[in-house]
């Protein structure tokens, strides 16, 4: 008999071989609603979140053969996400945004205009304790965390939080300049995030997904030394407040693109699990990560999620699933997943023998 999904998941958070290979595949709203249809399912969870695709659509990714289910800070009641002028949205932020393709890109930034630390300070900030935040992640939480491993999404920690209230542009120049309301917009979203965390550690989650999109395909969006001098510090932060809850929470860290220069230096701060592994992406190959790192750090991630799952026929995903597991899962310390959200350009037919090669090719001992 194998094991419960969550037996599976923490034996490879603690760099065990379990039974085969964990899975976390993440979606979009639309691969979900074909995905529902096709598995006959009728209805499923959908979050009011930041963190919509990680969180949501729970019930046919379980179906499929997910052995997480994600869990996060939802809007309050007394504030959702809302219309208000044609195909305007705003959220409980204040960020405006704009349907634009299939995602929703942000156009308007209520911190634009930011030169003080009074500007901060005269801000205000999402109460993380709101009413109707956690029901969500409390329901999910009671339904199947005896039986699945429960991630707490809390990424967009830092970085990518603070330039989303300024802009990009502004943040960045601004940052460079090393202006006093930067660091104190850095330190009120650090706080915020801090205080959601330990809230989803208590209701149960059994690893927290942090992190920022610092990396793009050609190397790191900002440089490591400027990484080192003002997110290093404040992640580290964010880690030892959450270990407070509690000290054997597994620690993974997200971040699109190439992020190797600082990988030593997340594994300094209490990181156990590295995300996104964009295997198009410089210095991001998979094997080398863990010939290098694997004795540190469980894997999560790796698989093609731009051109071979899209465009590639069925037999190139089957040669990319050997490639992923091949590259990582020797010894244990890896969790199948994509390096991003499955996009609606993927197939169902795709999506379904996804999860169906990972059975195959993801058992221990490995054959691949």
């Amino acid at each position: 008999m194998g094991l419960l999904p969550k037996e599976r998941v923490l034996k490879a958070i603690h760099l065990e071989e379990p039974d085969r290979v964990p899975i976390y595949i993440t979606i979009t709203p639309q691969v979900a609603e074909k995905l529902a249809r096709y598995l006959g399912i009728h209805s499923y969870s959908h979050a009011d979140s930041r963190s919509e695709n990680r969180i949501s659509f729970i019930e046919p990714l379980l179906k499929l053969g997910n052995d997480f289910v994600g869990i996060g800070a939802c809007s309050p009641k007394n504030n959702p996400t809302r219309e208000i002028e044609c195909g305007i949205l705003i959220n409980e932020w204040k960020v405006k945004y704009r349907k634009i393709g299939y995602y929703s890109e942000k156009v308007g930034y209520p911190l634009s205009k930011s030169e003080k630390v009074s500007d901060i300070d005269n801000y205000e900030f999402p109460d993380p304790n709101a009413e109707g935040r956690y029901d969500l992640a409390k329901e999910m939480v009671k339904k199947y965390s005896h039986q699945y491993a429960i991630c707490a999404n809390l990424e967009c920690t830092i970085f990518e939080t603070s330039w989303g209230l300024i802009g990009m542009e502004k943040f960045l120049m601004d940052l460079a300049m090393r202006k006093d309301y930067v660091f104190a917009l850095m330190d009120r979203v650090m706080e915020y995030h801090i205080k959601v965390g330990k809230e989803l550690i208590k209701i149960g989650a059994d690893m927290i997904w942090l992190g920022d999109d610092v990396g793009t395909q050609k190397g790191m969006l900002i440089s490591p030394a400027l990484w080192r001098e003002v997110l290093k510090e404040r992640m580290k932060k964010v880690i030892e407040e959450l270990k407070q809850v509690n000290p054997n929470i597994g620690i993974a860290y997200h971040c699109c693109g190439s992020y190797y220069p600082i990988i030593p230096d997340l594994i300094e701060i209490g990181v156990n699990i590295l995300n996104a592994l964009q295997p198009a992406a410089k210095d991001m190959d998979l094997k080398k990560l863990k010939d290098v790192y694997g004795n540190e750090v469980c894997f999560f991630g790796g698989l093609d999620i731009q051109k071979i799952l899209p465009f590639g026929s069925l037999e190139d995903i089957e040669n990319e699933v050997k490639r992923v597991i091949s590259s990582a899962a020797k010894g244990g310390g890896f969790i199948f997943a994509g390096a991003h959200n499955i996009q609606p350009d993927t197939s169902v037919e795709k999506v379904v023998n996804l999860f169906q090669l990972v059975k195959r090719y993801g058992k221990y001992p490995m054959i691949v």
